[in-house]
């Protein structure tokens, strides 16, 4: 599959969403909260071959709900952030997985040279923070989701669907 592929069509992402699937909102009170939420991203099939955005402030939280959901996939050793590598591959059983942060991303070239293009057109989960900075290379996302700190330890979480597989997933999850 392509990345224009996995990208809906513009009248389908025109087409009105109802409220329930097209997004929702969660507060997280602990960082347990967190792996318990990674956890039911990890449950879930569709999200298996899927294009998951993270956004938020610096110390929001994204890399960490990142390191849960890996760890719930079954992704072994260290799980590093790509912030200065742009990405890191990982491997979990049957399960291609790429985690980028475009944080320091300013090269449209680097896209090509880097081989992003040919990974967002094969098949795995591919997540990534700071997704505005390529927002003009990669698909839709299928589901942003959105981390703002309340205070040192409570999160309030917003996802938003981007594409059917996305609403779907949204819909799935549990408060």
């Amino acid at each position: 599959m392509t990345a224009a592929q996995h990208t809906p069509s513009i009248v389908e992402s025109a087409q009105p969403q109802d409220a329930e699937t097209a997004g929702r909102r969660w507060i997280w009170g602990s960082e347990e909260d967190t792996q318990r939420f990674a956890q039911q991203l990890a449950d879930h099939p569709a999200l298996r071959n899927a294009y998951v955005t993270l956004h938020g402030d610096l110390g929001a939280g994204k890399t960490t709900l990142v390191r849960h959901w890996l760890r719930a996939l079954g992704v072994q050793g260290r799980i590093k952030s790509p912030t200065y590598a742009v990405v890191e591959p990982h491997e979990a059983p049957d399960l291609a997985i790429w985690h980028f942060d475009f944080y320091r991303f300013d090269d449209p070239r680097e896209w090509e040279d880097a081989g992003f293009r040919d990974i967002f057109a094969s098949p795995g989960l591919k997540l990534a923070e700071w997704p505005e900075k390529a927002a003009a290379l990669t698909p839709a996302a299928d589901i942003a989701i959105h981390i703002e700190a309340i205070d040192e330890t409570q999160r309030q979480v917003t996802l938003l669907a981007g594409t059917p597989v996305g609403r779907a997933v949204i819909q799935a999850l549990k408060a």
